[in-house]
């Protein structure tokens, strides 16, 4: 299994020579599951570039796992080439929601005054599911979700291939109630998801200082990430989800604080980058 990194960066797009390391799309990770499917996790204007690249010809089903609605995460779906490629087959799923079904929730973003083409135009064969309970089969990958704190429903997602993991939990704020060192790690939000995996993508937009005045939010300090890794027993943890305003220089050195923090003799964690390649 190979996940390739489209968009890290949180909240807002950001291009500009500041983060042009480190890059300034919204996220979206791809992992390629060989000729019978593609799964997206998430559709934030990563997700842009990732449609130029795949080929017109290309018939592979195209799944996007949809974390949860706030735009910095879906506003990149009406710019994706596949969807205006007749025929070609995109499902997308998404947090169930008591309110209105996934389709009607998308639909909003597809209409005038914020767009000119109605969702029902797309002339791709275009699905919506609800993300189901329990695990579900994509190809030969099996994939599961779990609710995790952040405003809103909102998902953490695990895929599994051939006996590696990886879990990816963009917006996430798992110590909102405080840290309880009696409680067992599986009390954790989103531990089922996160738990054991070959390579944890995390949330970890703050500082511990900026997270002091943003209790609530729905997003980590790196402190927390930090321990939010190490408590789930991930083997390698990428600090996702950038501020908008951490600029390339400011998120190396985020970097270098949490590889004190992570100690031992495993590998230090890593900052997302556009364009990286996890094997897992």
């Amino acid at each position: 299994m190979k996940a390739t990194i489209w968009g890290c960066r949180g909240s807002l797009p950001t291009p500009g020579p500041r983060t042009l390391g480190y890059g300034g799309n919204t996220s979206c990770v791809a992992v390629a599951l060989g000729e019978d499917a593609l799964v997206v996790f998430d559709a934030g204007t990563g997700i842009h570039e990732l449609g130029l690249r795949l080929e017109s010809d290309d018939a592979r089903p195209i799944h996007i796992c949809l974390t949860h609605l706030h735009l910095d995460h879906v506003e990149g779906l009406r710019f994706f080439a596949p969807l205006w490629r007749p025929g070609r087959e995109v499902h997308v799923w998404g947090p169930p929601s008591p309110v209105a079904p996934l389709f009607e929730r998308i639909a909003r973003a597809f209409s005038p005054p914020l767009f000119p083409i109605q969702l029902s135009d797309v002339p791709c064969s275009l699905s919506f599911h609800d993300v189901p309970h329990g695990e579900w089969q994509i190809g030969p990958a099996r994939l599961a979700a779990a609710p995790v704190i952040h405003p809103g429903p909102t998902l953490g997602y695990r895929i599994e291939v051939d006996g590696g993991a990886l879990a990816y939990l963009p917006d996430h704020e798992p110590f909102l109630g405080g840290e309880d060192g009696d409680r067992p790690p599986d009390w954790l939000s989103g531990y089922a998801a996160a738990a054991n995996v070959d390579v944890l993508l995390h949330d970890a937009q703050y500082t511990a200082e900026e997270y002091a005045s943003r209790v609530g939010w729905g997003h980590s300090s790196v402190d927390q990430t930090v321990r939010y890794a190490q408590a789930t027993g991930a083997r390698r943890l990428v600090l996702f989800h950038h501020d908008p305003l951490r600029s390339d220089r400011e998120l190396a050195a985020l970097r270098a604080y949490a590889a004190e923090l992570w100690g031992g003799d495993a590998p230090p964690p890593e900052l997302a980058e556009e364009g990286m390649e996890i094997a897992v």
